[in-house]
């Protein structure tokens, strides 16, 4: 009888439900380039080593890193970004979510996105020293916010990610410069939309695409006054809000 009730409790034990993973926060910055017969937009593949969506085509991003509020952007975010971003967080860490969007870019692609202020950035972070020296600042009043996604609570990795996008005109340099230096990203390339919804994608990067071509459908100002729909899971169930 005992050892039936040993038994009983431990297999509750095993069937008790995992606590879910605590989500980290990240920024994704989707570039597009508005100078062919159909604009596109950056994209690469993950790596099949990676244990967070591998083999998935993804816009560059990734977590914020403790430097990205060790350096001072060029501009800092719009107003009216500022005030969506800040419904799920300080500004310090609104701030630092654009920063991160810049940084990630550019480890996973090699492209700098920013203003040119003629001389190395001052900077203590060694996360942002090889930035530094392009003689290129962040500038985070050339991203929109479109887009915010919790990963479902049943991943062994979560994110509390937002989306920014950004034209490729505020690149420095050669858009065909890209590379994959981080090894993140592999098969980088520029897309049309309706091309990048064939790759074989997480749900909520096919989400985004469809925010990202809702977007590019309207007119800069009607685009800015788009809601911005807030992704997450409550009771199994994806729900979508809007900021």
């Amino acid at each position: 009888m005992l050892q039936q009730k040993s038994d009983k409790l431990l297999q509750q034990k095993s069937e008790k439900p995992r606590r879910a993973v605590r989500p980290k926060d990240a920024a994704t910055l989707i570039i597009v380039r508005r100078d062919r017969s159909v604009p596109e937009i950056l994209m690469g593949r993950r790596s099949d080593g990676h244990d967070f969506l591998p083999n998935k085509f993804v816009f560059p991003g990734g977590r914020v890193d403790r430097g990205d509020n060790m350096v001072k952007p060029h501009s800092g975010l719009r107003p009216e970004v500022e005030a969506r971003l800040v419904r799920g967080c300080n500004s310090t860490k609104a701030r630092a979510l654009g920063m991160a969007a810049v940084r990630e870019t550019f480890e996973e692609t090699g492209l700098i996105v920013g203003r040119h202020i003629g001389r190395p950035m001052a900077t203590r972070s060694a996360v942002w020293s090889t930035f530094s020296q392009s003689g290129v600042a962040p500038a985070l009043d050339i991203m929109n916010y479109i887009g915010r996604a919790i990963t479902p609570p049943f991943r062994h990795k979560r994110f509390d990610a937002r989306f920014f996008m950004t034209d490729a005109e505020h690149i420095a340099g050669d858009l065909h410069d890209i590379s994959d230096a981080s090894g993140e990203l592999l098969e980088i390339h520029w897309l049309p939309v309706s091309e990048a919804k064939l790759l074989e994608l997480q749900g909520i990067t096919l989400l985004m695409l469809d925010e990202v071509e809702r977007r590019l459908n309207v007119t800069e100002r009607k685009a800015s006054e788009l809601p911005v729909p807030f992704y997450y899971f409550r009771h199994g169930k994806r729900i979508a809000e809007a900021h």
